[in-house]
Formats: C-alpha cells, structure tokens, sequence
C-alpha cells in the first residue's frame, strides 16, 4: 500500500538546528515530502495527522501537544497532548498544513484558535464573554497556565475582566508582565509560578462560560511573538472526562503550597505560605494519576 508523508520541519530552531538538518536528509533520502518553514513566521504548533482508508473510506487520526515531539525533553517537561478521532477538529489541522504549503490562503476554523491569523482576537472574545456573564451575575472566571504572559493587549483585557469581577487565576512559570492585586486594576486576580523537578511547560486556558467551561491546550504562550509571528494551535477539549481531568490537574497544581511563588506587585516572588497538608504539586500528579491507573485495572 502507498504511504504518503509530509512533513514541516524548522531548520533554524534554537539548539537542534544540526539535529534537524540530519533528520531532513534522512527523511528527504525516504522519499518524506519536506516542508521547511513559513517565510516570515515560526512555525511553533505541535501536531500530527494520519489518514488512512477504512472500509473504504478515509479516516483521520491526530495529535495534539502543548510540547515538542523531542525524546529528551519528553522526560524533564510536563506537557498535556491530546490524541483525537474528531473528524472536524482533524479537518482544521489539515487546513494548518495546507497553509504551510500556500502560505497565501488563510482558511477560516471553527473549532482551533490558529496564530498569527486568529488567537489573538478569539482570546478577546473569550474573554470579553466572560465579563458579559460577571456584568448578569453569571458564573464566570479564567484559569491560565502558561510559560509566559506579556502580551500588553490581552494583559489589559484581563485587567478589564478584572474590573468586571472576574476571578482570575494564573499559573505562570516564566515571564508575566501582569500585576495581580492591584486595587481598582486587579483585585481580582491571583498569580503563582510554579518550578519543581520537571518543567512546568503546558499552555491551558479555562474560561468558566456560565458554568460549562470552555477548555483548550496550545502551544502559545500569551506573548506578541506567539500571537503575531508563529504559527500556533490552540485546540478546544471537547471529550468531558478529558476535560475533567484538565481542570483537576490545573487544581491540583493552584494548591501546591510547597514549589509555588506568589507573583505580586512587591517583586518579591516569595513562597506561598507553606500550610498541612503540605501540596507539592508535581507528587500529587503522580498520585493522581496513579489512582486513576488503580481504578481502570479495577
């Protein structure tokens, strides 16, 4: 049976450019069609899709990921990745390579947030949802995990939500440009960063959309560079149990009171007062997934 591959590979990616350079011949010398970038963007999306013929009809399969496909990062990074049948979904990440192909036409999605083209606008509307259902006295709210926040236009439409009353909760490991606590501004929101073990390196957004979260994970951290320059997937999760076990991780991890700073206008990034039972957030990941193990052989 014929195997068609395609692949998009960055030449230039900070410190495996002659790891890269290898796999492409490699992959050229196999006859893999090689796809080499996006003339004026990164391309920073994580996903794969398979197509193969069932009872005669073609079926995609696809993957998603917040991390890179690296078999040594794999082992010091937590990532979340998202292995899916959804056709529709499957549909708008061939649009993804089609655009890698003719960087001329910009399809339009209905399900991915797709960068440089969309996410920037989608995460306003999302946000600014968010305030409509804090100004009805709705159930409203965002949750953020990211490597870095410093996009001044979404940091001040957080701000805005804030205002509205809001409650906002990020977990931001790196870089955020965001001032959490300030009266008038931010009262409503909290920010911690986490650096334990492993590399806390998702990217998560939760918007509590009146009581039925909306739930997606990226590779796009909130910054200029991610929203304007790169091309990035932001995939929605649409499968509840997924969703569920997203928003207990995302929990689990605002806990920790052992890893955790506080990120407050005093610069100070001073532990989070360490109060029993003691959370450290990385164990008790493990420990959850480990019970969710005991209870599938069960």
């Amino acid at each position: 049976m014929e195997k068609k591959v395609t692949v998009q590979i960055e030449l230039r990616a900070r410190f495996d450019e002659v790891a890269n350079i290898k796999y492409a011949e490699q992959m050229q010398k196999e006859g893999v069609n090689l796809i080499f970038g996006v003339t004026g963007l990164k391309v920073h999306c994580k996903t794969c899709i398979i197509e193969r013929e069932e009872n005669r009809k073609l079926i995609k399969y696809g993957f998603i990921s917040t991390g890179n496909f690296n078999e040594s990062t794999s082992k010091i990074y937590t990532d979340y990745t998202l292995f899916t049948g959804n056709q529709e979904i499957l549909k708008e990440i061939n649009k993804v390579f089609d655009f890698f192909e003719i960087n001329y036409k910009v399809s339009r999605y209905k399900h991915l947030l797709v960068s440089p083209h969309y996410t920037k606008l989608a995460l306003i509307k999302l946000i600014t949802t968010e305030i409509e259902n804090a100004q009805k006295g709705k159930k409203s709210g965002i949750k953020l995990k990211l490597n870095s926040l410093s996009d001044y236009t979404l940091i001040d439409k957080l701000y805005d939500a804030s205002r509205a009353g809001v409650k906002i909760q990020l977990i931001i490991r790196g870089i955020c440009s965001l001032i959490p606590g300030v009266p008038g501004m931010s009262d409503n929101i909290e920010a911690i960063s986490i650096v334990d073990k492993f590399l806390e390196h998702p990217r998560v957004f939760i918007f509590e959309n009146d009581g039925n979260p909306k739930v997606y994970i990226s590779s796009a951290d909130w910054m200029s560079r991610n929203m304007d320059y790169r091309v990035e997937v932001s995939c929605p999760i649409y499968d509840e149990d997924i969703k569920k076990e997203i928003l207990d991780t995302f929990m689990i991890s605002w806990n920790d009171n052992v890893k955790a700073r506080i990120l407050s206008a005093n610069q100070d990034n001073a532990y989070r007062k360490k109060e029993f039972p003691a959370v450290r957030s990385q164990y008790a990941l493990y420990e959850y997934y480990e019970q969710k193990l005991e209870e599938v052989k069960v």
